[in-house]
């Protein structure tokens, strides 16, 4: 998980603990609105993971008083991201370079089943 937030801190000039926190939003979201049994799984096998979803989840919802209004699922997740200070372009490579990286150690295979299965998300990534 270190090289993934180096390698976007660089890319996107966003600090590292602001890309945990964006990371882990998204696992949760997976977690918690994908349909495949696999998701828990993969997320598990993902190196970093469960200390990111755990910063998300400690260091507030973000998204503010719009976040709330927009609830949950992927409009709630951008909403998040977004009030990380994340734009649209950069969510997408925060969530494709998460999944490249959860796909080395998950497998390929199962990350994009677990992806298909989320509502919303194929979008992104």
């Amino acid at each position: 998980m270190e090289a993934l937030v180096a390698g976007l801190a660089a890319e996107t000039g966003k600090d590292p603990q602001t890309l945990v926190k964006a990371i882990g939003h998204i696992l949760a979201f997976i977690r918690d609105e994908a349909e495949d049994p696999e998701a828990a799984p993969m997320i598990a096998a993902t190196p970093g993971a469960g200390e990111a979803i755990a910063a998300a989840e400690a260091g507030g919802g973000g998204g503010g008083f719009f976040g709330s209004l927009m609830g949950g699922g992927i409009m709630g997740l951008g909403m998040k991201l977004m009030g990380l200070g994340l734009d649209m372009g950069e969510i997408r490579l925060v969530a494709t370079s998460l999944m490249d990286h959860a796909k080395a150690h998950a497998g390929e295979d199962v990350v994009n089943r677990v992806a298909s299965s989320v509502p919303g998300l194929a979008d992104y990534v």
